[in-house]
């Protein structure tokens, strides 16, 4: 064995750590990218927010050394970008600093509007449900030891109002204080059941429908028959069995169309009008709108982050010849680099939210008939970009249309064969399908065999199984749950 040096050549992929920011960049969400943004520019003392800055007024005396100062502190810059920091990578190729010449600042943003705020998108939690029965219990004259029983059936109650444990758990929990009887506890219960909302602490479905018939007047019409209805046959409602009803309650048809309206009307789930939860509202990170016949694509400006780089700092690490230089310059390049990601971030984004226009125009135009089967290589291939990029982009990013907010992956559909050899979006077909269904007879509801013969004489070849799935997509009941009263 003899030790020899050797040359090979080779390629090979290398993920850097600006590529790998790149791809992260690349896939977060709006909300994530700012989290993304702010925790940047805690560390990094060279990023700043285009309008944080304020504008610093100079007293004629000195406006002319301070102009003179900051001029220079430019070109200091510009010198220190070209000479001391070349692009380093071969995803920055093109990549060109721009500094304004105002304040020596890099922005990224087309307007000068104010800057997003996650606090302003989310609406505020509200008083919980445990929190408004807790409130009523306090303000109804109970002692002390119908106050810890009121205190337990409340904490028993779950989310959507209804009463969790048994009346002798309730009285086992309490037994450490006082010695309850269930009699006891089923009075201070029916005093709960009476809080608002109306039906809360019921024990079952029936009885919180009841709880809720006894707000209304005596003269209420078909008031009785529904109470009879809720408390004995329940059940049959609930399997549509309306010609057993009729039998049951000795009414017409009409007549139990107006009991089952009066029922239809209560909320089987009286707790889920106090939630906890704040609802998250949806930030289209592109907006899409008609102008001169013409669609147009561009990027929300509230939802794009507003960043420059410091220019009095990007000089103070040019002239700076201690220790402090080399912290300053890699502050510097982390910025520029984190700059150019945004903005290979936002390019890439709207090059695709166009391409998904162009080839969607129809769906825009006419509504969900008309969308056209897509998929992510046909993106890919119109852009140049690898399939994964394309997922990337469409995922957790939102579109405004005239016609509502879609996910870029709400365009993104398979498809089934027409007749005449043709494609036809699954998204179109569903449409369809909802569209049948609505028009459909709500005494004889048309079967998933009948659907799928309907599409087939309009040209588009599905089978029965296929429909039942796109309607289960759409949560829609089945023929014979969908049946009811005409």
């Amino acid at each position: 064995m003899k030790q020899s040096l050797q040359l090979r050549l080779g390629q090979q992929l290398t993920m850097t750590p600006q590529l790998q920011q790149a791809i992260r960049l690349l896939q977060l969400s709006s909300l994530d990218l700012q989290v993304e943004v702010q925790t940047l520019l805690d560390s990094n003392l060279m990023l700043e927010r285009s309008d944080d800055l304020q504008e610093i007024q100079v007293q004629p005396e000195a406006q002319a050394a301070q102009t003179a100062a900051d001029t220079s502190a430019e070109t200091e810059l510009n010198t220190a970008t070209t000479d001391t920091l070349p692009d380093q990578l071969p995803v920055d190729s093109a990549w060109e600093d721009v500094y304004e010449s105002s304040d020596g600042a890099t922005s990224f943003s087309r307007s000068e509007s104010e800057d997003w705020d996650a606090s302003e998108r989310y609406a505020g939690a509200g008083e919980s449900l445990h929190e408004h029965l807790y409130w009523q219990m306090r303000l109804t004259p109970f002692n002390e030891r119908e106050m810890a029983i009121a205190t337990a059936i409340i904490d028993a109650i779950d989310d959507s109002g209804y009463l969790t444990l048994s009346l002798d758990d309730l009285c086992q929990g309490v037994q450490a204080d006082f010695a309850v009887t269930p009699e006891e506890a089923e009075a201070v219960l029916k005093l709960v059941q009476h809080f608002d909302p109306q039906g809360v602490g019921a024990r079952s479905p029936a009885e919180c429908l009841l709880l809720q018939l006894e707000a209304f007047q005596d003269d209420t019409p078909w008031l009785a028959e529904a109470r009879q209805l809720v408390e004995r046959h329940l059940d049959l409602l609930a399997e549509h069995d309306f010609n057993g009803l009729m039998r049951r309650l000795k009414v017409t048809r009409e007549q139990l169309q107006g009991i089952i309206s009066l029922i239809q009307s209560l909320d089987p789930h009286p707790g889920s009008k106090l939630s906890t939860t704040a609802p998250q509202y949806i930030v289209p990170d592109v907006l899409v709108y008609r102008q001169r016949h013409a669609w147009r694509v561009e990027l929300n400006p509230d939802n794009t982050p507003k960043l420059r780089i410091n220019a009095r700092y990007a000089a103070l690490a040019r002239r700076s010849q201690n220790d402090d230089a080399a912290y300053l310059r890699n502050h510097l390049q982390e910025a520029r680099w984190f700059l150019k990601s945004l903005q290979n971030r936002n390019e890439t984004l709207l090059r695709v939210a166009t391409s998904i226009v162009e080839r969607q125009r129809d769906f825009l135009e006419r509504g969900d008939e008309w969308m056209k089967p897509l998929i992510l290589r046909d993106i890919a291939e119109e852009l140049g970009l690898h399939e994964s990029t394309i997922s990337r982009v469409t995922t957790q990013k939102y579109l405004h249309t005239p016609r509502g907010i879609y996910e870029l992956k709400f365009f993104f559909s398979s498809h089934v064969g027409t007749r005449d050899g043709g494609e036809c979006s699954s998204t179109a077909i569903r449409a369809m399908i909802r569209k049948l269904i609505q028009a459909e007879n709500p005494g004889k509801p048309l079967s998933d065999d009948k659907i799928a013969k309907l599409l087939g004489a309009g040209g588009i070849q599905v089978a029965r199984r296929t429909v039942a799935k796109y309607r289960e997509a759409l949560s829609i009941p089945s023929s014979s749950d969908r049946k009811r009263l005409v």
